[in-house]
């Protein structure tokens, strides 16, 4: 930011809204500006008195600069703490700038700390404290000339220097004075003031922050009354020339122009107008001529509309206009007492008639308004703020006609032909005039209207939209108006600004603007107290409230609702406004939204919006027919609600038109063929939710046509789900099979309980045959469909139904990789066992029974060793997390109604399997899988039966102590996990789980889950038969999984590191102990004809700990590592090479005589050298350590 750049208030360029608000937000405004004082006072002054002992070390320096800039920071929001501490600040740093004997690197350090103290103070402030006598100034000027204006590492001691030198030129003495005699023989010196401005004019010009100091510099210096007579002329005229040779289109171009508007600026701004006011039409032409409007620089644009405001400013008298109109007292604090103790007292206002003549207004005014307002349709937000600002300042003193001529050239702004930037300046423009009382309470009926419009502007652009920054600035004007006007002048617009800003604070899109809104109304309740319901409204929809989206359509907008004055302005902009809104959740939230206000005005809804909603469908715009759709499904169904609720038909609310209208939806859309194509996505979903609504409202529809065309198109997009967009598929089969079960129940059923048999044949047909289809999406579609249907409709197909359902959840070659389709089954079966319900003694075609429980148990089972993988990872992870879920819920169900039909066998596998899921690698699926465990092990309703080992694990799974653990994160779920391994019935499926994880690649999971189970392997370590027993079942895993890539391989890294660890140590002092003969006999198994890289290289590690176990297993240990040394790959035989050497340096199993040799055949060696050569070294190895050399085996000949 310049630093003659005043702070710009006002709305973003393009603001975006985190669906989820941000708590760090939250807790930043709690804490902000809550320091009392300079809390590290003692440490700046150390660090600032070290500075030449940390001037040598870089390290060091840097280390100290970063320290005081993080100190610094922190007083960023309360500069104000700092200044009972910035003279002593100041002074240090200043002595080793004035100290002659000071480095030079000393001093640039020194001058870099104050400019950190300059940043966060404010310059204005911090330069008041510099040393200003006449002695000072031509040190400063002095130190210039060893300054090197291209050295980018030291711009911050030119930039202090330049605002130093400023405030030296505020002495009042002439400086002619400081030059003595400038004529001596021999000897020519440039006089003080030449100095001066040479200096200044060279840093205009460079490319760093100095060039705003110099400006700064400039404008002190000019004006100076000695100055002005000698230099002002010379420097204008150089000024111009500089814009008029320079270039916007080049970088140089650019630094130069920027320099010198900025300069200029600061003159007009801080010179006496008789000063400026000869050059200022010279001026104004120059600029002209620059045409900076059509640069793409924003800072030169906004520097051409500063400068020419100031500019215009010059040409026009400093007065206070006699016609402002005059609230009185601004102090809200001063306003209540005054109303207080003065309850009737009218206060006054100055609108009197204009006094002045226009004969003083020179010509050149025009042009500066013109030129402001064409900056009030710039495209950066920067640049029409300070025209705003402008238009502000020079309608303050212009006479009352000829500022009311601007006030009606603002509101051209505001035309629909204009940019959003155009709306956004007028409004900035419009908040400008209103807070100086330039805006008179007669034009507010021409304002007003236009601002209203403004709070809700919107403009589609491609994907998005632009606006949100028109609707910000329109807040401000309203939250300005409020401060501006007394109440009896806004009381004719409080119904329509009142309801305008309520509909901003809760249906806004953008969290900005919604927050914007609630701050102006706020004000205007506390300002005008004429806001009906002001204070009601205030508490609900504060700050805070208003930041979550969902909750101020659908809660705050209930409560401000239940004030009539709000209810139908809310209803009406949600029909004309946002029904057809661009951003689909916007339209969804709307049609939710206006449910619950039906509520509110049933009888206005019922009689004006449902007919508009229904035209709306047939609307060519694709996002508001869709938004209509989903808004007459919602209206419809809560008007049914009300009426049931009131025992009044619903016929009382809709009558026979509305309910034609809602049949005739689909079958218009469907005539248009506009179920077809993208939009049909979209149409297809509305549809389907309008199906439900209308079924779960009971619409009186039964045996009309328009069943069979509902049930057509709900059976055409299940069918055809993969033809639909990716992103949108999930949306619309849930909305699908939502649909399908409310028609069902509603509008299929004979009787109450009851299926119409031809509709339940041809649909229950249709979906089991297309449970076979080869798409995919089909099969998902199909399957959740079959798992909504009722009870009735599955009364006597339950076996069939399920049978189907099972067929899908099996993996067959063809479709190994349809899990979508296997997870959705699942979903399937369990909602029909929830439908359906549980009977002991009940027929296996109608309820869950003793004779179907088992299979459907073994069905969800075995889906959880769907460890199925394609292109998107682990994909069988959603079929085991679906069967755990289904498995949870029917065990649950089960323990409810009939808890004899869980069978011991079932619940022990079940509860096991789980245990596994819990001690496996991924996250997400491990704290799934642990919740699930842990509902069915603390089930009190009753207990479930049949649960291994429950007392030991309620013992380590208390209830209240694991209600708080965080299952996904692995430093809390292993090491509760592993505890498991001491339970025998729980031992083989942890350890299985375990085994994948402690192999894995996840850091943090190889970590917790590596350090659970060696806690474990510590607490046997002294238990020989505790022992045994583990072995035994890590010997079975590996057996069970011997060749399964997925777990053999984390199991091998398994393995290597408990023998690395001495885990089974206990096993040494046996020869040939049966665990190290077993353990072999897998390794070799698992390894034959592998060519696997990652599989051989842990089963080297594996070989290379079994080493240690004595007796004739070594030997063979041995045998496999030297046929591994001539393996054909080459990094194999690299890597058992070192990993060999490392053993013969572990373990002691090479005797003395030998060592020294094999070490060196081992280092020296290059292993990856051709067959032949390897294959001799290898032979030597085996001759020193007495193992039999392979043999060659040849090939048999091919006949």
């Amino acid at each position: 930011m310049a630093l003659s750049e005043e702070p710009a208030a006002g709305a973003a360029e393009d603001p975006v809204e985190d669906p989820v608000e941000d708590a760090g937000e939250d807790a930043a405004l709690a804490c902000g500006a809550a320091l009392e004082s300079f809390g590290e006072s003692a440490e700046t002054r150390e660090l600032l008195g070290h500075l030449p002992a940390v001037l040598a070390d870089r390290s060091a320096r840097e280390g100290a600069l970063e320290r005081f800039r993080v100190i610094m920071d922190k007083y960023q929001e309360q500069p104000h703490l700092l200044d009972p501490h910035l003279e002593w600040m100041l002074n240090l740093l200043l002595e080793f700038v004035q100290n002659k004997t000071s480095p030079a690197d000393l001093v640039h350090l020194a001058f870099k700390f104050l400019y950190i103290i300059s940043k966060v103070r404010g310059y204005k402030t911090f330069l008041r404290l510099f040393p200003h006598e006449v002695a000072d100034v031509q040190p400063v000027l002095d130190m210039f000339t060893n300054q090197n204006p291209k050295d980018h590492e030291t711009w911050e001691t030119r930039y202090m220097l330049l605002l130093w030198l400023s405030v030296t030129c505020l002495i009042p003495f002439d400086f002619s004075r400081l030059d003595g005699n400038l004529s001596q023989p021999g000897q020519e010196r440039a006089s003080t003031m030449d100095r001066i401005l040479q200096v200044a004019e060279s840093y205009l010009v460079v490319s760093d922050k100095a060039r705003d100091a110099a400006a700064v510099l400039v404008s002190k210096f000019v004006t100076r009354p000695d100055v002005k007579q000698k230099k002002m002329a010379s420097f204008l005229d150089w000024s111009l020339c500089t814009l008029a040779r320079s270039s916007f289109q080049t970088i140089e171009g650019v630094i130069a122009m920027d320099g010198t508007l900025q300069a200029l600026a600061q003159i007009f701004k801080h010179g006496k107008r008789e000063d400026c006011l000869p050059y200022a039409a010279t001026v104004l032409q120059c600029l002209d001529s620059c045409r900076l409007p059509d640069s793409n620089q924003t800072l030169l644009r906004k520097l051409g509309v500063k400068l020419v405001q100031r500019l215009g400013l010059t040409f026009l008298k400093p007065q206070v206009a006699k016609w402002r109109y005059q609230r009185g007292c601004r102090s809200l604090a001063e306003s209540l007492q005054h109303s207080i103790q003065n309850p009737r007292e009218p206060v006054t206002q100055a609108e009197t008639p204009d006094s002045d003549g226009q004969d003083d207004v020179p010509e050149e005014v025009e042009s500066v308004i013109e030129q402001l307002l064409v900056g009030l349709k710039d495209k950066d937000t920067i640049v029409r703020w300070s025209a705003a600002k402008g238009i502000g300042r020079m309608a303050g003193r212009l006479p009352k006609e000829l500022a009311d001529d601007v006030t009606g050239s603002v509101l051209d702004c505001f035309s629909f032909q204009e940019t959003d930037s155009a709306w956004h300046g007028g409004c900035l423009a419009l908040a400008e005039l209103g807070r100086r009382g330039l805006l008179l309470p007669s034009r507010l009926s021409d304002v007003v209207p236009v601002i209203l419009r403004a709070l809700t502007y919107e403009e589609k652009r491609g994907a998005c939209s632009v606006g949100s920054n028109v609707r910000d600035a329109a807040c401000y004007v309203c939250w300005a108006f409020a401060r501006a006007y007394e109440p009896q002048e806004l009381k004719p617009f409080v119904a329509a600004i009142s309801s305008a800003l309520v509909i901003a604070t809760v249906f806004d899109r953008d969290v900005n603007c919604r927050r914007a809104a609630s701050a102006a109304f706020q004000e205007n309740v506390g300002r005008q107290g004429t806001f009906p319901h002001g204070i009601d409204i205030l508490t609900t929809a504060d700050y805070f409230a208003v930041g979550n989206r969902s909750n101020c359509f659908l809660v705050i907008s209930m409560f401000i609702a239940g004030f009539p004055e709000y209810t139908q302005p809310m209803i009406e902009h949600l029909v004309t406004m946002k029904v057809g809104h661009w951003d689909g959740t916007i339209r969804e939230l709307s049609a939710k939204a206006l449910r619950n206000l039906a509520q509110r005005a049933p009888e206005h809804t019922a009689r004006e919006v449902f007919p508009r909603l229904l035209s709306m469908t047939q609307s060519p715009d694709l996002h508001t027919r869709h938004g209509a759709v989903l808004a007459c499904a919602e209206v419809a169904r809560s008007l049914h609600t009300l009426a049931t609720q009131q025992g009044r038909p619903v016929s009382d609310f809709l009558d026979e038109k509305a309910m034609h209208g809602l049949k005739q939806i689909h079958q218009q859309l469907y005539d248009r063929q506009l179920y077809r194509g993208l939009g049909g996505e979209l149409m297809r979903q509305a549809v389907c939710i309008l199906i439900e609504n209308v079924a779960l409202s009971k619409m009186p529809f039964r045996g009309d046509a328009v069943i069979d065309g509902w049930q057509w198109l709900i059976n055409d997009t299940l069918k055809n789900l993969h033809l639909i967009s990716s992103h949108s598929r999930q949306h619309i089969k849930e909305a699908a099979v939502s649909a399908l079960a409310a028609l069902c129940s509603e509008y299929h059923a004979q009787e109450p309980g009851e299926a119409e048999a031809a509709a339940q044949e041809e649909l229950v047909k249709l979906y089991l045959a297309e449970l076979q289809s080869p798409e995919e999406m089909t099969r998902c579609g199909c399957a959740l469909a079959l798992g909504a249907l009722p009870a009735f409709f599955l009364k006597g197909r339950l076996r069939q139904v399920l049978a189907g359902l099972r067929a899908v959840t099996h993996i067959s070659p063809k479709d190994v990789s349809f899990a979508e389709a296997r997870r959705d089954a699942l979903k399937a079966i369990s909602r029909i066992c929830q439908t359906v319900g549980v009977r002991a003694e009940g027929p296996p075609d109608e309820a869950v029974c003793r004779e179907n429980v088992s299979q459907i148990y073994c069905t969800l089972l075995d889906c959880l060793k769907d460890y199925t993988t394609d292109s998107r990872g682990d994909v069988g992870a959603w079929v085991r997390e679906a069967a755990m879920t289904s498995l949870m819920d029917l065990t649950l169900l089960l323990g409810r109604n009939q808890p004899e039909l869980i069978e011991a066998p079932l619940c022990q596998q079940l509860m096991c399997c789980l245990a596994q899921q819990a001690s496996e690698k991924i996250d997400r699926f491990r704290a799934h899988a642990a919740r699930v465990f842990l509902a069915l092990l603390h089930a009190d309703s009753p207990a479930i039966p049949h649960v291994p080992a429950r007392p030991e694990l309620e013992r380590l799974f208390p209830r209240a102590a694991v209600a708080s653990v965080n299952w996904g994160a692995p430093s809390q779920a292993f090491p509760r996990m592993a505890r498991l391994l001491g339970l025998p019935a729980y031992r083989y499926h942890v350890l299985l789980g375990l085994a994948v994880s402690v192999g894995g690649l996840t850091e943090s999971t190889v970590r917790y889950s590596t350090q659970g189970l060696f806690e474990y392997m510590k607490e046997i370590q002294n238990d020989p038969a505790a022992l045994e027993d583990f072995g035994g079942t890590l010997l079975q895993v590996f057996e069970d999984n011997l060749l399964n890539d997925r777990v053999s391989v984390p199991l091998l890294k398994t393995l290597d590191q408990m023998l690395a660890n001495g885990c089974f140590d206990i096993f040494t002092a046996q020869e040939n102990h049966p665990f190290c003969v077993k353990l072999l006999a897998l390794c070799k198994e698992e390894i034959k004809k592998s060519k696997d890289v990652q599989k051989l290289r842990s089963s080297i590690a594996v070989f290379c700990g079994l080493v240690q176990f004595p007796g004739d297993v070594r030997r063979k240990v041995l045998l496999q590592l030297f046929l591994l040394l001539c393996h054909p790959f080459p990094v194999i035989r690299k890597n058992t090479a070192s990993q060999v050497y490392e053993m013969v340096l572990t373990y002691d199993v090479v005797p003395t005589a030998v060592l020294d040799e094999v070490m060196a055949v081992l280092s020296s060696t290059a292993w990856d050298a051709e067959l032949p050569v390897v294959r001799a070294q290898r032979n030597r190895l085996c001759d020193l350590l007495g193992v039999p050399r392979p043999q060659l085996v040849p090939k048999p000949a091919v006949r």
